[in-house]
């Protein structure tokens, strides 16, 4: 087959134990799904339906992080406020549309560690505006993740210690217990809005604790059970 011009690159993201690799489809993810950081972003923590918003599937948004491995990421343009969002990643590895939370768990390949950058000063713009979120969430190494654990290795993951420093400072620290809506629970519901295809990522929300990072910062994400990533901020791309 030939192209008019050369396809984008694909992202793909390491597996741990081995060299394959697994490539990315889509990206979801989930908004304000800790009470304790919705309280902190002015919102009500009630258990409404959760809502999603998406990130670029490209190999320029979501950055593939090698464990016991630091790379560098740009500070991003037109932003003064870039903030830090620890997330529990789920690799979608089966095809599923409208699948029940009980049966959820059965089209999960496994889970990593990433990280949910924000231009926030852009984001909170755009909703004040009742615009859509994209340039504050969507750009161009918005979305370091880290290898992933294969489900058969972690057991499925509704608990565990997630946190986040700064240049060595606990800035997050939480459970994974406290999500509002559960990875079953976020599955089945994505999964009625989207069918799902193996490939697809959801990064299922942040806790408390985002804040504002600068240029030359170290920031460390970890998830219990899973390889923890670390990245460096750069000088602005722009």
């Amino acid at each position: 087959m030939s192209y008019v011009i050369e396809p984008a690159k694909l992202a793909v993201l390491d597996v741990k134990g081995t060299d394959a690799k697994f490539p990315v489809r889509r990206v979801y993810c989930v908004g304000r799904n800790y009470a304790a950081h919705a309280i902190e972003m002015g919102s009500d923590p009630k258990r409404e339906p959760p809502f999603f918003f998406c990130k670029q599937a490209d190999a320029d948004c979501v950055v593939a992080v090698p464990a016991n491995a630091c790379i560098d990421i740009p500070y991003p343009s037109l932003t003064k406020n870039y903030h830090y969002e620890a997330e529990l990643v789920v690799a979608i590895g089966k095809d599923a549309k409208n699948i029940s939370v009980a049966d959820a768990k059965d089209i999960i390949y496994g889970y990593a560690v990433g990280l949910d950058m924000t231009r926030r000063d852009l984001q909170a713009t755009m909703r004040e505006r009742g615009r859509p979120w994209e340039i504050g969430k969507a750009f161009d190494y918005s979305a370091p993740i880290g290898e992933i654990t294969p489900i058969e290795d972690s057991g499925e993951i509704n608990s565990g210690n997630i946190q986040l420093s700064v240049n060595g400072k606990t800035k997050q620290h939480s459970d994974i217990r406290h999500l509002i809506w559960n990875v079953s629970e976020v599955i089945s519901r994505l999964s009625e809005l989207f069918e799902l295809k193996a490939g697809d990522l959801i990064m299922t929300g942040t806790p408390e604790g985002v804040g504002a990072v600068i240029t030359g910062d170290t920031l460390v994400a970890s998830v219990q059970g899973l390889a923890s990533i670390t990245i460096k901020l750069t000088s602005s791309s722009s």
